[in-house]
């Protein structure tokens, strides 16, 4: 293990940086530069002294998100089985709009020009209805050649049952091409049912690849001493010269770092039962954690398209400390979800941003210190802040502080709403649970979030700040593998169950002993998608034979749905996952969190509130609110009606009087 490990996430405002050096963690942060997101982490290694140094770099990437939100993947070709080339478009015919009887036209994900066709079609029990025919291939080989792609997409139906089909198209193409077409199929990409979701799966692999390989390649060069890695959306992390063939799996890379840490600190804090909020510039992510461990969707979204492949479960919102506040045609006050992001950044930056954001409302309210943005590293500008909340406030008919006001009034409903829908939308009672912030913003937001959901309950990590970025020093190199095999659970065979489980370990352990991982130190997890006969969607629970898994099952569904059903069990998709030891990091010893101390008035208040520096709290101890809690890389608001104790690793304990 190198000497140094930093941990890096790419946010919309700032990227993060957590060191372990000589066993002490040190904090920075740096403006991002989304133009090249590889330019602020070189800034930020050099402001760290470890240009010359071996290490380990941890990255969270948003080079895949940003692609595809923004619809900037590589020019790619989809190739099907015929009578099939419009199944992307198609989709599964969901209205966005329900009730618009003219609802303005969307783009294809792939135009129809870019869709092929070809034999090799299986039935659903495996049976060849049509060959792949050597004219078949002359063809596509044709086809590719003259259309000219920088990437191909290849998605023939059942083919996880035999993946020979899509291997003959593969190896053609690439003969034909010159070297460097990015190929992606989707028996290896995912060899699961439904033939929409698997496409559109295997297309953005397809087409963010590219992007995502040349990016870490860069990175990789300019880095010549630090070895990779990269943060996957499952919260495990996988070498840098494997994650540019994976680039589906970087699409919630930077999130699921704050939720491994978040999982880290959580269980050393006694608190298990995690509602989770992360605020940064640009967005807030919010997740649950029940039990300790990271829940896991193969049904999440990113934009408008699904992506089947393992992700932590979460629900973002456009609502960040950049989140731009306007005034509407009716006279309303909107926040978000447009951000001002790293340029210009919130007016009080002093980078020529003009518009009013929730940084700005925050500045005006006192509830940031001018003076000690960023550990005193960063100046804010209260003038600019006040000239661009003025544009809200003007036509509303209120006071600058009334309007800074509003607009935390309102992005603080945004993300409460969001908190509802993982927690009370899926039967979870928020009151039993304890509010975790992260992220740059959210200390600032906790206590007025916590009571909006009449929880009692709240915590604030150290380094909650650059939680993401921990989080990707703590998280395991893991790998999530699967493969449909439907089957109703009574006619199981134990013995096919099993070389199938062993199959996906087997491939498992291979990739992560190929990154350094010692065999002894992999751990496996077998699990199965149940549901019942004739449902469409399953539940994925932990595998522990025929009839535990059975009644588990029966149980889950009840919990999730409220009801269970006398119907036979359906055994849809057997998964695996592999994964390595978590690195233990000490929390405690931080030296570069210096905070400012003193008193501030702030709007609302009657009286000056004390303003603390974090690092100067010990362990045990308590404050009672109103009160700011200041550090380097963030605030926290301690709402009158709250006190917090500090624990023995310096997190906060917050609970209402």
């Amino acid at each position: 293990m190198p000497a140094c490990i930093l941990g890096v996430d790419t946010g919309g405002t700032f990227t993060d940086f957590v060191l372990l050096r000589d066993s002490l963690l040190h904090i920075h942060k740096v403006l991002s530069t989304p133009d090249a997101p590889e330019r602020a982490i070189l800034q930020g290694i050099h402001e760290l002294d470890l240009d010359n140094s071996e290490l380990l770099l941890i990255h969270g990437s948003t080079v895949a998100t940003n692609a595809v939100l923004e619809g900037k993947g590589v020019r790619t070709v989809y190739i099907t089985n015929r009578g099939l080339r419009d199944t992307l478009t198609i989709g599964r015919q969901a209205r966005r709009e329900l009730y618009n009887l003219t609802p303005s036209l969307k783009a294809p994900p792939v135009p129809r020009e870019l869709c092929l066709e070809a034999g090799g079609r299986l039935s659903a029990t495996g049976e060849e209805l049509e060959s792949l025919t050597e004219t078949d291939l002359a063809e596509l080989r044709a086809e590719v050649e003259r259309l000219a792609p920088q990437a191909v997409a290849i998605n023939l139906l059942f083919s996880w049952l035999q993946a020979g089909r899509e291997d003959s198209i593969e190896r053609r193409i690439e003969a034909a091409m010159p070297a460097g077409l990015f190929v992606s199929r989707a028996s290896k990409v995912l060899p699961e049912i439904r033939e929409y979701e698997r496409g559109i799966t295997t297309w953005l692999n397809a087409a963010v690849g590219p992007l995502v390989a040349g990016y870490l390649q860069r990175l990789c060069t300019s880095v010549p001493r630090a070895q990779v890695s990269v943060m996957q959306s499952s919260g495990g992390t996988i070498s840098a010269a494997q994650a540019g063939e994976q680039a589906v799996h970087m699409l919630l890379s930077g999130p699921a770092g704050g939720l491994a840490g978040a999982r880290y600190i959580g269980t050393q804090a006694g608190c298990e039962r995690l509602l989770t909020f992360d605020m940064g510039g640009t967005s807030t992510d919010v997740a649950l954690l029940d039990g300790g461990e990271l829940r896991l969707t193969s049904e999440g979204c990113i934009g408008d398209y699904p992506v089947g492949v393992p992700m932590v479960d979460m629900h973002t919102i456009g609502a960040g400390g950049g989140s731009i506040a306007r005034v509407d045609a009716g006279g309303i006050l909107q926040v978000g979800p447009e951000s001002a992001g790293a340029t210009p950044g919130p007016a009080c930056y002093g980078q020529g941003g003009k518009e009013p954001t929730v940084t700005d409302a925050n500045l005006l309210l006192g509830r940031l210190r001018a003076d000690a943005f960023l550990g005193g590293s960063m100046s804010l500008d209260v003038d600019a802040a006040r000239h661009a909340v003025s544009r809200v406030a003007e036509p509303l008919g209120l006071s600058i502080a009334a309007a800074a006001e509003g607009i935390i009034a309102v992005a603080n409903e945004h993300m409460a709403r969001a908190l509802r829908m993982m927690s009370v939308a899926r039967g979870v009672d928020p009151h039993e649970l304890t509010l975790a912030c992260f992220g740059g913003a959210g200390g600032l937001h906790v206590c007025a979030l916590a009571d909006a959901l009449g929880m009692a309950r709240a915590l604030v990590p150290v380094h909650a700040g650059v939680l993401s970025a921990l989080g990707m020093l703590v998280a395991p190199r893991a790998r999530h593998l699967s493969r449909t095999q439907t089957c109703l659970l009574t006619d199981i065979d134990e013995h096919e169950l099993n070389t199938i489980f062993a199959e996906l370990a087997a491939e498992g352990h291979a990739a992560l002993r190929d990154e350094g991982v010692n065999e002894k130190d992999i751990e496996t997890h077998p699990s199965v998608d149940l549901r019942y006969r004739g449902q469409s969607y399953a539940i994925n629970l932990p595998w522990q034979g025929s009839h535990d898994t059975r009644e588990a099952f029966h149980r889950r569904h009840e919990s999730l749905y409220g009801h269970r059903l006398q119907q036979a069990v359906e055994r849809v998709t057997l998964r695996v996952k592999v994964q390595g030891k978590r690195l233990q990091i000490p929390l405690g010893g931080e030296t570069t969190l210096e905070g400012v101390t003193g008193t501030v008035h702030l709007h609302g208040c009657e009286t000056e509130v004390t303003v603390i520096s974090r690092i100067g709290l010990q362990a045990e101890q308590t404050l009672q609110g109103p009160a700011l809690i200041t550090e380097t890389v963030s605030t926290t608001w301690l709402a009158p009606g709250w006190q917090c104790t500090v624990d023995s690793t310096g997190n906060l304990l917050l609970s209402r009087e």
